[in-house]
């Protein structure tokens, strides 16, 4: 199976609308990146907003599952995004039980569900940030579980950290993503602060705990990312470290994601990108042993559990030649493109 240039353009199509930086930026990417991570942003956009924008999202959700289970049959219904993606979970051993995941959380973002433990909070993010982070591992080419799990935590980082920059926007909305039993534990009501969402020294403490959490997870991270292909591991950890400064952000404003929201400036990306994307053969040496170091979160075991028992059906298609820059580019893209895809749908489904 392979994607026809029919259904790569009309999914390029798609992605014009809502993901402009990704749009642009894949047309002048390696097609061994760009063709495949098209495909695979363009059924995640289906996906939110079949469930987003949905006047009956629990509907919405399980038409979804039908969707998922013919592609992942290779029977895919007519319409390109499915089509494409069928292409892309054949080809790269993609687990039905990952996008499946993918869903599940876009289904509990839909219920509202909150999360009383930081375990809770955990098994929310490895869903709706770590399913994508494994998919395009597995597109990279990388299979072995230590290099999984090591993805697992850099989309569990980053979702964590939207949590900790959007504390303030979320409960204007009604929403909570901090843990319950932080907020219980700090003398605080969830219920009755959510009526009158203010700052005080509680909420700095528990978004300072959540923040020293995920970039525990960024630490972590950085042992995965040292075992990407080469061309691929500056991007990854400039995307890494420019989501990290999204928590130095938070800091630098007293912790205070309640009074305004915080923002990376241009300059700033600028100066974390030109920092982190100059290789040195010697910083990225593929960590070894990765397993044995780090011990994995048991709330993404799943996700990593799901890739060990699907072999790899057939080969991907021969990598063509890329400039080093198209290959950084690339997977910073990649990686913030869904996070963002994410907040704008999360924003829009508030309205």
């Amino acid at each position: 199976m392979t994607i026809s240039a029919a259904d790569l353009a009309a999914c390029r199509e798609m992605l014009k609308e809502g993901s402009h930086t990704f749009h642009a930026a894949s047309l002048v990417l390696p097609r061994w990146i760009s063709d495949p991570s098209v495909a695979l942003y363009a059924f995640c956009r289906v996906a939110d907003d079949a469930v987003d924008l949905g006047v009956d999202r629990a509907a919405a959700v399980e038409v979804l599952k039908d969707r998922l289970d013919c592609i992942c049959r290779g029977l895919p219904m007519p319409n390109p995004a499915d089509r494409a993606f069928a292409d892309v979970v054949s080809r790269y051993g993609i687990p039905e039980a990952v996008p499946a995941a993918l869903i599940e959380g876009l289904d509990w973002d839909a219920q509202g569900r909150r999360y009383e433990t930081l375990s809770d909070l955990y098994s929310y993010c490895a869903r709706v940030a770590g399913t994508v982070g494994v998919m395009m591992t597995l597109v990279m080419g990388q299979r072995s579980p230590e290099v999984v799990a090591r993805a697992c935590d850099l989309g569990c980082a980053m979702q964590l950290t939207n949590i900790c920059r959007d504390v303030g926007e979320d409960a204007r909305n009604g929403r909570i993503y901090l843990p319950l039993s932080w907020m219980r534990e700090a003398g605080l009501d969830p219920d009755q602060w959510l009526k009158n969402p203010e700052f005080n020294p509680q909420i700095a403490s528990i978004v300072k705990r959540l923040i020293d959490t995920a970039d525990m997870l960024y630490d972590r991270a950085t042992y995965g990312i040292a075992n990407l292909p080469r061309a691929c591991r500056p991007g990854i950890y400039a995307a890494r470290a420019l989501y990290a400064e999204i928590g130095r952000e938070v800091e630098r404003a007293g912790l205070d994601s309640i009074s305004s929201r915080a923002v990376v400036s241009t300059g700033r990306k600028l100066a974390v990108l030109a920092r982190m994307l100059v290789f040195n053969e010697t910083e990225w040496k593929p960590a070894k042993n990765v397993q044995n170091r780090l011990g994995d979160m048991a709330e993404t075991r799943f996700l990593v559990d799901a890739v060990i028992a699907t072999p790899l059906r057939e080969q991907p298609a021969a990598k063509a030649a890329s400039t080093p820059i198209e290959s950084k580019v690339a997977w910073v893209v990649d990686l913030f493109s869904r996070l963002e895809r994410r907040d704008q749908m999360m924003q829009r489904s508030r309205v």
